[in-house]
């Protein structure tokens, strides 16, 4: 079997697709991406195509390592979600090959489920609340949600304060045994965190997310003491050697990968089992289409530190369409009493509806995120 073409569409509301084609008609997907960079994105997955084209698709590992290693200059989110997307289609092809679904392959599952999330958002604390009751009604266990504004590096108590009624109204609309992920998403920096991490301690979250940017990871030390929720991190980290450090330094309690950003199922596979040695939680990090998810499910079956699942089923980024619109075996993302079910069929699992995904690639998209500023003018972290 030989790889013959490879095509990427970006659709909306802000995915980048790629069909990988055989000359034995087999197909696999992919989902390579950063939010807001997908031309840049699809623009490297070309370049890595040069390599591929008339290569034996099974040979996954040896196609990974040239396409990181193979240039001088290596890793970074464009590079490594090119080389995501590739190594989820090629997995996709492979499971499809053999009948077999990839978890099978990389040695069998060791669950049959995995809790998932939900995102809610709002504008005040009672919105806030009404939609995490919303979502508990629907049968989740657990949510999350931006924990708070723009906030300066030294900033005021009442940004705090009010970050914390959010949480509190939360807390009090869906009581003590729902899980609530705070997602600081880079946007404090390390003396306002302590002081928030601090603050929310009596809502016992689930987890504290970014309370700092990835770059500033030192400060994670003292953040700790502040604290006993806890610490997830690692959707901005793209490789197992990016990895290292963090699980090293032993500041965070739950690591983040995303499969589409993170060099894919064979790199994520690498980096759970590597969290696995240091007694550190996987929950990989998905708010994006249905492939993604897939490839999730894959590595989360075969991971024993694997305890819930990102997904993007309603979150407030998919307007236009969500993740079920492009899959034409839609109850594959089964969910029920707060889990999704592992999927069972052959490579990924999931159909893709390839004349809907041609229809909707006609309008693509150019999102990106959006542009803050503090109230004096600088710019503020989304």
């Amino acid at each position: 079997m030989k790889i013959t073409k490879l095509t990427t569409y970006i659709v909306p509301p802000r995915w980048l697709f790629l069909k990988v084609e055989t000359d034995e008609g087999i197909v696999g997907w992919g989902e390579p991406v950063v939010e807001g960079r997908a031309l840049t994105v699809e623009a490297a997955v070309h370049e890595l195509a040069d390599y591929l084209i008339g290569k034996n698709p099974f040979l996954i590992e040896d196609h990974w390592t040239v396409m990181y290693r193979g240039g001088f200059y290596r890793g970074g989110a464009a590079h490594m979600s090119a080389i995501s997307g590739i190594d989820q289609a090629l997995w996709d092809i492979k499971g499809k090959a053999l009948g077999q679904p990839i978890h099978s392959l990389l040695g069998g599952q060791l669950r049959d489920r995995i809790k998932v999330y939900s995102w809610i958002g709002g504008d005040r604390p009672s919105d806030v609340a009404n939609n995490a009751r919303d979502v508990v009604a629907r049968g989740f266990k657990a949510i999350k949600l931006n924990g708070c504004e723009e906030m300066q590096i030294v900033d005021t108590n009442e940004k705090v304060e009010r970050a914390v009624e959010t949480i509190a109204a939360i807390r009090e609309a869906i009581g003590p045994h729902i899980g609530i992920g705070v997602d600081f998403h880079g946007r404090v920096h390390k003396p306002m965190a302590k002081v928030l991490a601090k603050e929310l301690e009596p809502y016992k979250l689930m987890f504290i997310e970014e309370p700092v940017l990835s770059e500033n990871k030192e400060a994670l030390r003292d953040i700790v003491n502040h604290t006993s929720t806890p610490i997830a991190l690692g959707e901005r980290l793209f490789s197992r050697w990016d990895f290292k450090q963090v699980l090293s330094d032993g500041y965070v309690d739950i690591i983040q990968p995303d499969l589409s950003h993170a060099g894919g199922i064979t790199e994520c596979r690498k980096i759970a089992a590597m969290a696995e040695a240091y007694d550190v939680a996987l929950a990989p990090h998905c708010p994006l289409g249905p492939i993604a998810l897939a490839a999730c499910l894959q590595v989360d079956a075969v991971s024993y530190n694997a305890f819930i699942q990102e997904q993007s089923l309603g979150i407030h980024y998919n307007t236009g369409n969500d993740i079920l619109d492009y899959i034409s075996n839609k109850e594959v993302f089964h969910y029920a009493d707060g889990f999704v079910s592992i999927p069972q069929g052959p490579g990924l699992g999931i159909e893709v509806d390839e004349a809907y995904v041609i229809e909707r690639a006609k309008e693509g998209h150019r999102w990106r995120n959006p542009i803050w500023r503090h109230a004096d003018g600088s710019f503020a972290e989304w």
